[in-house]
């Protein structure tokens, strides 16, 4: 696996694989990867394609309150990772090559990013519309892999893509979990033992809401039961709302693609979570 911190080494590495008639698969990551990560990559291989996975923690993205400091770095055991699942090409670039001095320009995307965490974490997905459009015209990726962990994301790279006219397919892939079915985070690693145990409450009480609202159930009162099995839980939540599948407005209509989404600390950890509920379920 190729490992290039330099502008011009990656663009030179991606001319390669085009004369080698390869289109080219992109997986963004901040690092700290996990089997989550690995699931992006192993879903990018396929026969003629080049796999690139980028590792940047992007500054533009963390509030200032936020755990930009301490986010876990450990960009050796990342690089072997990759490597193994066979990634081949690692983007490595340094803030300096993302955001030079004079660098002046916001891609700030509406609807999709104004509520859950938009409200919550002010500029955060205009960091993310950021330095995803960079990544993507770095790399002049053909395709490129999200998780739906982060669905939120997901919807504002879909809809910027789609608005701005990028050649460029997205792709989701489901949310990997652990045993317990808590979905797999680089901050989990934050949790200590006793609230690891406790965190496994936030994926079943999605479960439970996601149920007795498919079969008919009223929404407000299984929204506010899932809050109030969080907070017996232990969590602070920020928020537990339905919204529709692809515009995430509020107040879906039942025969759409829904998705229930949540925020809640334990402790000080923050952990998001979401699960589908289809249309007519």
């Amino acid at each position: 696996m190729q490992q290039v911190r330099e502008l011009k080494a990656l663009r030179d590495a991606v001319a390669a694989f085009r004369a080698e008639g390869a289109d080219i698969a992109l997986v963004p990551t901040m690092g700290a990867l996990h089997a989550g990560h690995m699931a992006l990559v192993e879903a990018a291989r396929r026969s003629g394609t080049k796999v690139i996975a980028s590792i940047f923690v992007n500054p533009k993205q963390f509030g200032p309150n936020e755990d930009l400091s301490r986010y876990p770095r450990r960009e050796a055991a990342d690089a072997r990772l990759l490597a193994e699942h066979g990634c081949d090409l690692l983007w490595l670039p340094p803030v300096e090559a993302m955001y030079p001095a004079d660098f002046a320009t916001n891609i700030s995307v509406g609807g999709v990013s104004e509520g859950f965490d938009g409200a919550a974490r002010p500029g955060h997905f205009d960091g993310v519309a950021t330095v995803v459009t960079k990544l993507f015209n770095q790399t002049g990726a053909d395709i490129a892999y999200f998780g739906e962990k982060d669905y939120q994301q997901l919807a504002v790279v879909r809809r910027f893509v789609a608005d701005l006219d990028m050649p460029i397919e997205i792709v989701g892939v489901p949310t990997q979990r652990d045993d317990d079915g808590l979905a797999l985070s680089s901050r989990n690693i934050y949790l200590d033992d006793e609230q690891r145990a406790k965190a496994v409450a936030l994926p079943r009480t999605l479960g439970v809401a996601a149920r007795a609202i498919g079969r008919g159930d009223d929404d407000d009162a299984a929204l506010a039961e899932a809050r109030a099995m969080l907070v017996a839980a232990g969590f602070e939540v920020d928020y537990i709302a339905l919204a529709d599948a692809e515009t995430l407005a509020a107040n879906p209509a039942p025969n759409r693609p829904r998705r229930l989404l949540a925020a809640a600390r334990m402790g000080t950890t923050r952990l998001i979570d979401n699960v589908a509920i289809e249309a007519n379920c």
